[in-house]
C-alpha cells in the first residue's frame, strides 16, 4: 500500500473556479435579515448604504448553488492557493491513535490565515463598483491583515477598527496593516459617536468584535464612495471560504478518503461554514454521515450556552438582525488571547444546522487549548493561532476516543492560521501567568435579556 504523503496539493488547474452556496442545498434555510425598526425581512436594496451590490445578492441568495469566482480574483488566489492538505503523522504516532489526523493549511500568507479568501473576493467586487474606500473590524488582526493586502493590491483606502485588546496585545498586526497603508483605530474609540456610547456605558472596556463592527459600519455609511466589509458572520463570507472545503474534498479523492469528523473553531462562522460546506452538503443529500464539530473559547461561548435568537451583529445596534446563536450584543467578552472568537454571535448558516442537529459543538478554556497548541508547534513544527488550536484541541481528544475504542476514524480539522504574532499569548502561557475565564450564568444572563423584541422570539 502506497504511502500517504504529508502533504497532499492540487495543481493550480485543480483550484475551484467556483464558491458552494451552502443554503442552496438545506431543506430549513437560515431565518432572513431583518429590519430593526420595522421588523421586515431585509431587501438587497436595504444592503446598499453598507454593502456593494454583489456581495449584497450574494448575502440574500439562498438559490444559487455555484456562483463563479472572478478571473481577477482566481489570478490572485493563485499566488497562495490551492493551500495544502496535510497528514499529522508526528501527532498521530505521540497520540498512539489509530485515527487518521488531516488538517487544511491556510496559513502560508502574510496575514497568515484563510482570511485572504473573502479579503480578495469583497475588495475585487467593490472595486468594480467604483468603491474608492472600505471600512471593517478585526479581532485578533488576520482579517485586517487581510483586507490590507487586498486593499493594497486593488487600490483602495482602507480603515479598520481593531478590538482594543487585541490591539494591545499585538503591536506587530498593527504595524503590517499601516505598512499596506491601512488606517488602523483601537476599538471602540472617540472617533465615531457609536464608539463613545459604547466608552461612557463600559469604561475602560477592552472591546469586542461587535464594538468594532458598529464603529466600522456607521463610518461607512457617512460617505457615498465607502462600503463596510466584514471578515466572518456573513453568508458572503462563508461563501468565499467554500474554496476550503471545496479543496479538502478533492485532496481526500485524490487519496482515495473521506472524513468522518470535521472540526473548525468557532467565532463567527467562517473558517467552520467554509471548511464544512461540501460535507454537509454529503450529509444532507444522504452520502456520507460525517460528524461535524463547531469548537469555541469558554469565554465567548454563544453555541454551547447561548440562545437562538435574533440579535444585532453589532454592540452598538446599528445593522440589521440575524437569527443566530449569541449570548447577546450587548456581552462584553473577557480579554482572551483567541480575539478572533471574541464574537457573540454565530453565522445564521451555522447557527442554522446546529439547532437543526447537522451538527455538534464544545467549548474549551485557554489554557487547554494553548497546551495543544504547544504540542502541536512541537510535533508539526508550525506554530498555531490560538483560534485554530481550539480545532487543533479538540482533534486530539477525538483522535485519543478512536484510541480507547481501537476505531480508525479520518479526522480532519482546519488550521486556519499561523501564530506568529501571538507571543504575547504563547509567553503568559510558558511562565504559568496566563489565566481562565468562565462566564456564570447570571453574567450571560444579563446580555440575554437585552436581545431585541421581535414578534415570534420569545
Amino acid at each position: 500500500m502506497t504511502k500517504i504523503p504529508n502533504r497532499i496539493y492540487l495543481t493550480e488547474d485543480e483550484m475551484p473556479t467556483y464558491y458552494y452556496n451552502l443554503r442552496a442545498d438545506m431543506p430549513d434555510k437560515p431565518d432572513p435579515l431583518l429590519d430593526p425598526d420595522t421588523g421586515a425581512a431585509v431587501t438587497v436594496e436595504d444592503l446598499h448604504p453598507i454593502f456593494c451590490d454583489a456581495l449584497a445578492r450574494q448575502e440574500l441568495d439562498n438559490k444559487t448553488p455555484q456562483i463563479d469566482i472572478p478571473e481577477e480574483v482566481q489570478a490572485f488566489y493563485k499566488k497562495y492557493r490551492p493551500s495544502p492538505l496535510c497528514r499529522a503523522y508526528s501527532l498521530e504516532k505521540y497520540l498512539d491513535t489509530p485515527a487518521k489526523i488531516y488538517y487544511k493549511f491556510e496559513g502560508n500568507n502574510t496575514s497568515g490565515s484563510h482570511k485572504l479568501n473573502s479579503a480578495v473576493a469583497q475588495v475585487y467586487y467593490a472595486k468594480e463598483e467604483g468603491v474608492r474606500r472600505l471600512t471593517t473590524e478585526t479581532g485578533a488582526g488576520q482579517w485586517g491583515t487581510a483586507l490590507s493586502e487586498a486593499c493594497a493590491h486593488f487600490g483602495l483606502d482602507l480603515t479598520v477598527f481593531m478590538v482594543k485588546c487585541s490591539y494591545e496585545q499585538k503591536p506587530f498586526r498593527k504595524a503590517i496593516m499601516e505598512t499596506f497603508k491601512s488606517r488602523v483605530v483601537p476599538s471602540p474609540s472617540d472617533t465615531t459617536a457609536v464608539g463613545r456610547q459604547i466608552l461612557a456605558a463600559h469604561p475602560g472596556t477592552s472591546g469586542s468584535l461587535g464594538c468594532a463592527i458598529a464603529e466600522a459600519v456607521e463610518e461607512a455609511v457617512q460617505s457615498e464612495d465607502t462600503r463596510y466589509v466584514l471578515g466572518s458572520v456573513l453568508n458572503q463570507v462563508v461563501l468565499h471560504q467554500s474554496i476550503v472545503g471545496l479543496e479538502c474534498e478533492q485532496a481526500f479523492a485524490k487519496i482515495d478518503d473521506y472524513p468522518d469528523t470535521v472540526i473548525g473553531c468557532a467565532g463567527g462562522g467562517s473558517n467552520l461554514g467554509g471548511i464544512i460546506a461540501p460535507f454537509v452538503r454529503d450529509k444532507l443529500q444522504g452520502k456520507h454521515q460525517t460528524d461535524i464539530l463547531a469548537v469555541e473559547p469558554a469565554s465567548c461561548p454563544s453555541m454551547t450556552r447561548g440562545r437562538y435568537a435574533y440579535d444585532f451583529c453589532d454592540t452598538g445596534h446599528v445593522t440589521p438582525l440575524a437569527k443566530m446563536y449569541t449570548v447577546g450584543a450587548d456581552y462584553m467578552p473577557a480579554a482572551s488571547h483567541a480575539g478572533g472568537l471574541r464574537f457573540h454571535g454565530m453565522s445564521p448558516i451555522v447557527s442554522k444546522l446546529y439547532h437543526d442537529g447537522h451538527m455538534r459543538a464544545k467549548s474549551y478554556r485557554q489554557t487547554e487549548i494553548f497546551e495543544a497548541a504547544v504540542l502541536f508547534a512541537k510535533l508539526e513544527t508550525i506554530l498555531p493561532a490560538p483560534e485554530s488550536a481550539h480545532a487543533i484541541k479538540a482533534a486530539i481528544d477525538e483522535a485519543l476516543y478512536c484510541k480507547e475504542s481501537g476505531e480508525a476514524k479520518t479526522i480532519l480539522f482546519g488550521l486556519t492560521g499561523t501564530g506568529y504574532f501571538d507571543m504575547t499569548a504563547y509567553a503568559a502561557y510558558t511562565n504559568g501567568t496566563m489565566t481562565d475565564y468562565v462566564p456564570t450564568d447570571a453574567e450571560l444572563a444579563v446580555a440575554l435579556e437585552k436581545l431585541p423584541l421581535v414578534p415570534g422570539q420569545a
